[in-house]
């Protein structure tokens, strides 16, 4: 049936109603945010722990490579995969961090990780192919696949799975032909959980055996508190893996991430970057690359995160929020509050109202059973995260 806009007033009428495809859910963490952005215009403080974000700018060796380029270089047009040299970082740092060799070749730089899912759902999956995603899990998986005329296929995790999915879960989903790859975040988002070696090389190898892809998403490497991550090329040179310089590297902003894809899959991702995108920000680039040398710097952005984590475990069951998924990872907690309430969205909104604290509802990452959940993210100031515990331990409606 063709598509028909509304009559209109005549003025400026759209001659026809949006694609269909446009038609996906927000993405509620940034709705969080402009309100929070509408309250602080108002003159009221906001003590940001809705999204995940650094409070802490690009690290200086970042800023002094951009400093150094923009008097030298012209930073125009890239290649379409990234800055040679850049790629060649990249591939030392799998080296460095996992002792896994990669070709460099294999490495393309993206605008942020967004533009690495959208380049690898188009790459691997026709319209129409499944996706199976955990969940609760990163809403923004969902709604490019819709976007972009294919399906997601949601994985239930709960706590006797430490929310992570298991091979046999893919084994089940599998039986829909129209199955073609699974997608799984580690440490993740919203739950900061983390699938452990054993796990992460059973997943691979349910999709290896069932003939899907795997596509890794490992953003979050780097923030882990007690074990360090395991990538996924460990156990595999033919999946995917995604990952950005937004979180550990502390470069939200710069919008600059990066992919490992096996080498027959090189020139079709590069086809459609050179089409989609033409090539990453140059400046953003230049950036990353010294990003790299700023260890010292993130390590002690991660002290912060690490101090921030204890605290709030510490002080949020005292306000009577003692349920939290266990957190390996990522600057995330994601606690039940259906002893307060059945309609998360509704009470992020009252906290933020009444407390000024905000934080996302979890009907963002988990449709069904996310209403009894608020995420939390403590990737600001320790100050602010003991005035958040404390703005919460005199909140009345915590006192239920």
């Amino acid at each position: 049936m063709p598509r028909v806009a509304p009559k209109g007033t005549g003025v400026a009428a759209m001659p026809r109603a949006p694609a269909l495809r446009s038609a996906i859910a927000p993405f509620i963490v940034m709705d969080v945010m402009q309100a929070a952005a509408a309250r602080e215009a108002s003159g009221k403080r906001v003590i940001h722990m809705e999204v995940g974000q650094p409070a802490t700018a690009a690290p200086r060796a970042a800023l002094d490579a951009v400093k150094r380029a923009v008097d030298v270089e012209t930073l125009g047009y890239t290649l379409a995969l990234g800055m040679p040299t850049l790629r060649a970082r990249i591939a030392r740092h799998y080296r460095d961090w996992y002792g896994v060799e990669i070709s460099p070749e294999r490495v393309v730089v993206t605008n942020g990780s967004s533009a690495a899912f959208v380049l690898s759902f188009l790459a691997l999956f026709d319209p129409g192919e499944k996706v199976a995603l955990p969940s609760p899990g990163y809403p923004c998986y969902r709604h490019i696949l819709s976007a972009l005329g294919q399906e997601p296929a949601i994985l239930m995790t709960d706590e006797q799975s430490r929310w992570m999915p298991a091979g046999q879960q893919i084994e089940e989903a599998s039986r829909d032909p129209r199955l073609a790859g699974v997608l799984v975040a580690s440490p993740a988002n919203p739950t900061g959980t983390m699938a452990e070696p054993g796990r992460l090389a059973e997943l691979v190898a349910a999709c290896g055996r069932r003939g899907l892809w795997y596509i890794s998403d490992e953003i979050y490497h780097g923030l882990t508190y007690a074990a360090p991550a395991e990538t996924a090329l460990r156990y595999s040179q033919s999946v995917i893996v995604i990952n950005s310089f937004s979180k550990y590297f502390s470069m939200t902003g710069w919008r600059v991430g990066w992919m490992i894809v096996p080498d027959d899959l090189v020139r079709t991702v590069e086809r459609l970057a050179q089409n989609l995108y033409i090539s990453p920000p140059a400046v953003a680039q230049v950036a990353a690359l010294g990003a790299f040398d700023a260890v010292d710097e993130l390590e002690g952005n991660k002290r912060v995160y690490a101090a921030n984590r204890e605290l709030l475990l510490d002080q949020l069951p005292k306000a009577g929020l003692d349920r939290i998924v266990p957190a390996d990872g990522a600057f995330y907690l994601y606690v039940d509050v259906s002893r307060f309430t059945n309609d998360s969205l509704g009470f992020a909104k009252l906290l933020l109202d009444e407390t000024g604290i905000a934080a996302t509802p979890g009907v963002d990452f988990d449709e069904s059973r996310g209403r009894h959940y608020l995420r939390f993210s403590y990737s600001g100031s320790t100050a602010d995260m003991d005035e958040a515990a404390q703005r919460l331990l005199a909140w009345p409606r915590l006192k239920a």
